[in-house]
């Protein structure tokens, strides 16, 4: 029975890939003119909602830009967003209507998106219909995604004349490891993965066996933001994001208590919505911090709150590249945060524009953000500097980094890549380091892996 189903198995394999050439043989020229975005819930609140937000105003400049949600969980997006760009929604879960078999379907679980991804719990085989209809309807153009889960399936069902990028805003490191185990073996099919962070970077490179066509590191932009740079003469330390134990904000109110202590006159707010709100509304009160530790809720104006704080203060366990950090740099504000290889440590220079601290050291947190209150003058000198490093991450300077890649994939999918690449090497023969990588031969030369499964396994 088990090589019946085994030499059934291979059946599919073979069809669905000359289903596959065929497709391709078919398909219209390559273009970069269209750029759809997969979002899981685009009306929702996040570092990654957000600077996906940023990212297709940006591109909507010279691409008919389209973000398309997985989910629809409110009736309006939380972020403003460019009036150029296009929605779509997958699954409409406010209004789902009466259809017998989205009733049925929504009731199964997910069997496209890996029980391991943290946002499992949100698909079902509803939204696996719907997600993999819509990517099957695509012939051409440029499909983004923006999670693991989000990116296998792109890998895995996008036709091949659509180019496709993955970005990750989660560490590899992170993952678990059957995620890991899948994406060493999908993300090859990508034409592109996009890190935020160079750690993040050299540990796909040194993960994957046989890479994507282009594996690149670009950092997230300065989203705008209303409002002046902070005057730095507030008592007041700021904190935002989603309220989840992964954003350590216990542990932040923990090294409050010590000082609140030594610097009554100070206070804390932390801004945000989340499962632990309750927890930490709760342990406030415990701690004896109604009148030093505020809980405002979510803010839609970032930058309005930025600007009447003097110190942003982060607390997480670990950051992808926290969009939070570049905004309170962006607003000239004195930053302190645990330290991480693939955000914190990044972003920040360790006395220069920002202190970073041993990670889950609740006490050497409270000392470096009372070093920052106690001294004004490193107060400020750590914020102008960060205000410097802020202009880093400038829109347009991120977004030349975008417009780059894009021009490359369809180059490369053109042929004219080659071409180029080929009238700037010398009459000699390459190096073996100058021989071009598998991830650079043209579809047809790639060899399929042995670990290759048929599409239900893959």
């Amino acid at each position: 029975m088990r090589a019946l189903a085994r030499k059934g198995k291979s059946a599919m394999v073979r069809l669905y890939r000359g289903y596959n050439r065929r497709k391709k043989r078919d398909a219209p020229p390559p273009s970069i003119r269209r750029v759809r975005i997969l979002l899981l819930h685009a009306n929702g609140m996040g570092g990654t909602i957000r600077t996906v937000f940023n990212l297709a105003s940006y591109l909507a400049e010279e691409h008919d830009v389209e973000i398309v949600s997985v989910l629809k969980e409110a009736d309006a997006p939380f972020f403003p967003i460019d009036p150029r760009v296009k929605f779509r929604f997958l699954d409409d879960r406010i209004d789902p209507g009466l259809d017998p078999v989205r009733a049925l379907l929504s009731k199964l679980p997910s069997r496209l998106i890996p029980k391991e991804e943290s946002a499992y719990h949100r698909f079902n085989l509803w939204t696996d219909l719907k997600l993999a209809r819509f990517i099957r309807s695509l012939d051409t153009g440029v499909l983004m995604a923006t999670r693991p889960g989000l990116n296998l399936a792109l890998a895995q069902l996008a036709k091949p004349g659509v180019i496709t990028i993955g970005q990750e805003h989660v560490a590899l490191r992170t993952q678990a490891e059957p995620i890991q185990e899948l994406i060493k073996w999908r993300y090859r099919r990508l034409d592109a993965l996009v890190t935020l962070t160079k750690a993040d970077l050299a540990d796909y490179r040194e993960t994957l066996p046989k890479q994507p066509r282009k594996l690149v590191r670009i950092p997230n932009a300065v989203p705008p933001m209303s409002g002046e740079v902070s005057k730095l003469d507030a008592k007041v330390a700021v904190a935002v994001g989603r309220m989840t134990r992964i954003k350590g904000f216990h542990r932040l109110i923990t090294a409050w208590e010590t000082v609140a202590a030594a610097h009554p006159d100070w206070k804390l707010r932390i801004f945000g919505a989340g499962p632990q709100e309750e927890n930490l509304a709760k342990q406030i009160v415990e701690a004896g911090l109604e009148d030093k530790v505020e809980l405002p809720g979510p803010t839609t104006d970032v930058g309005a709150e930025l600007e009447k704080s003097s110190i942003y203060v982060l607390s997480s366990r670990h950051e992808g590249f926290p969009m939070t950090i570049l905004e309170a740099m962006a607003k000239g504000l004195a930053i302190v945060s645990f330290n991480s290889p693939h955000g914190p440590k990044e972003m920040i220079k360790n006395g220069v524009d920002g202190l970073l601290v041993k990670p889950r050291t609740n006490a050497n947190l409270a000392a470096a953000v009372m070093r920052v209150i106690e001294d004004e003058q490193l107060r400020r000198d750590l914020a102008a500097r960060a205000l410097e490093t802020a202009h880093k991450y400038d829109p347009d300077v991120v977004g030349k980094k975008w417009d780059a890649l894009l021009e490359e994939l369809l180059a490369r999918r053109d042929g004219s890549w080659a071409a180029a690449r080929q009238s700037k090497e010398p009459a000699e023969a390459p190096s073996a380091r100058e021989q071009p990588s598998a991830q650079e031969q043209s579809p047809a030369q790639e060899q399929p892996a042995a670990q290759e499964q048929s599409p239900a396994q893959r």
